[in-house]
């Protein structure tokens, strides 16, 4: 159910674009807000419920794009302010239609090569499914082109360990998304491998991991913990010629043979394969010396075009935005149902469920390209703002992959209260929006850290305050996560997790 519990709380933020007064501005709380107010920060007039019997501030009298007008907007709870009534907003959510836009999503990449990845058939397909949706809402949509260096193998790739085994690709291993291409053939070193159940393995994710690494060799790098593109910056930091990165092996879902994206920002100069927890385990345990490896990597990188989709309401205050987000592409080894068709179908319902409300505030919706090579939708649309559009955005909120199996409540970390990283103003007190709406309903929440790693990255670093949701992704649930939400302890959030099998089975509606 945690995909339902999300969307009705998408709404519940969304809602407060449809009051027809500012939120009080002490943070004082209305018995009619819909839930506890987040403080005195003006950022928190934005994302807090107005009481909806007041009606000193009327909409602008122009038609919504869904096709009311505050002239026909009968139905105010009010009947005062010519306000759509948006308290019925969240039981207008309904899982028919997010599981109407997941199944249109996964049809559309079985019939474009099993996935929705930028830069081929399967995303522009998607990117005309959610075009057209929003026009039959009502809406006018806006595509934002960009371009985008996408990666192709070119051939056959090989990976070899000289007289015990040469592996098949596919099978054994596959070529890193952004690799470089080489060939390369050298001694092969560990670098601080952890092994076992339950490793906590930090292999290469510090430029002191490479302290006894001898330049010139291949790395052999185990997964866990930071970005894959940490992992391999710092082995080329440190001389090496190739790197050979194997599963984490903590738990059973990480033992096989899997698939990162090292992104098109990062500067990539060495051949990157990935393999399985057993072919590096055994890689590792060798002799120090007595392994020495062939990589073989035949890919190269295209700039291809492609684009978002920006849709905004008709009504309300342009210089006062509330922005929701979701990345639309998928990885290129299967069609992203959970990453992150959930986070497109959330919005979808919440745009078609909105499209008859007038709103004193804008309402953005933007379904991102590219964020999955790094960011590149979301980048290149804040960099296209200037400082005027930038500071109209009261505040962005991300939803990436919001139908995990395995789930849990997450929250972005805005205040750094977990993580140690501190959102642009407004943050904190957006967290605790989200924190205290699911305490009134009895849910737990748990904070997730505020990295950048999605498409909200780009937006606190230009300085808007952000926040948003998850239930996971590759993360371990813990004994005490699952004690509260359920599912299993010691197993991934989604074991598919940028896998083929996230399909339509793997989401938890």
């Amino acid at each position: 159910m945690a995909l339902q519990r999300n969307v009705l709380l998408v709404s519940i933020v969304s809602l407060s674009a449809c009051s027809g007064d500012e939120a009080p501005a002490d943070g004082s709380e209305s018995s009619d807000s819909g839930g506890p107010s987040s403080g005195s920060l003006s950022t928190t007039q934005h994302i807090t419920s107005a009481p909806a019997d007041e009606s000193s501030t009327a909409a602008p009298e122009t038609a919504s794009s869904g096709g009311s007008s505050s002239a026909d907007a009968s139905s105010s709870s009010s009947g005062e302010d010519g306000l759509v009534d948006c308290d019925d907003l969240p039981a207008s959510i309904n899982a028919d239609g997010l599981l109407a836009h997941l199944t249109a999503l996964e049809q559309i990449a079985i019939d474009n090569g099993g996935n929705r990845a930028v830069g081929t058939p399967g995303y522009d397909a998607s990117l005309e499914y959610v075009r057209m949706q929003m026009e039959s809402y009502g809406y006018t949509t806006t595509p934002q082109a960009f371009d985008v260096e996408v990666f192709s193998s070119l051939g056959p790739s090989s990976l070899s360990w000289q007289g015990v085994a040469d592996y098949d690709e596919g099978d054994d291993f596959l070529v890193a998304t952004y690799s470089a291409a080489g060939t390369v053939t050298d001694v092969a070193q560990a670098v601080d491998i952890q092994l076992g159940p339950g490793n906590g393995s930090t292999s290469g994710c510090e430029a002191g991991d490479f302290a006894g690494f001898e330049a010139g060799r291949i790395a052999v790098i185990q997964r866990g913990t930071c970005f894959t593109a940490t992992k391999v910056t710092n082995a080329q930091a440190a001389g090496a010629t190739g790197a050979i990165i194997f599963n984490q092996g903590d738990s059973e879902d990480r033992e096989g043979v899997w698939l990162s994206t090292l992104g098109a920002d990062t500067d990539v100069t060495i051949p990157v394969v990935l393999t399985s927890y057993a072919i590096g385990t055994a890689m590792a345990q060798a002799t120090p010396g007595s392994v020495t490896a062939s990589l073989d990597v035949d890919a190269g990188i295209e700039t291809t075009p492609s684009a978002s989709l920006i849709v905004e309401n008709a009504s309300g205050d342009p210089n006062d935005v509330i922005m929701l987000g979701a990345h639309l592409d998928s990885v290129p080894a299967g069609p992203g149902i959970n990453d992150n068709g959930s986070g497109t179908a959330v919005l979808l319902e919440v745009a078609r469920a909105m499209a008859s409300c007038e709103s004193t505030r804008r309402v953005r919706f933007a379904w991102w390209g590219a964020e999955e090579v790094g960011l590149v939708g979301s980048r290149h649309y804040v960099d296209s703002l200037d400082m005027m559009q930038r500071q109209a955005i009261a505040v962005y909120l991300n939803f990436d992959m919001v139908a995990s199996p395995n789930w849990v409540r997450f929250r972005y970390d805005g205040d750094g209260s977990a993580y140690g990283t501190v959102g642009p103003m407004g943050s904190a007190e957006l967290e605790q929006v989200f924190a205290d709406w699911f305490d009134g309903m009895g849910l737990e929440t748990v904070e997730s850290p505020f990295d950048g790693r999605s498409d909200y990255g780009p937006f606190i670093a230009a300085g808007i305050a952000s926040g948003g949701l998850g239930t996971g992704a590759e993360g371990i649930k813990t004994a005490e996560q699952a004690a509260v939400h359920g599912g299993q302890a010691g197993q991934a959030y989604d074991p598919c997790y940028h896998g083929a099998c996230d399909t339509l089975d793997n989401a938890s509606l």
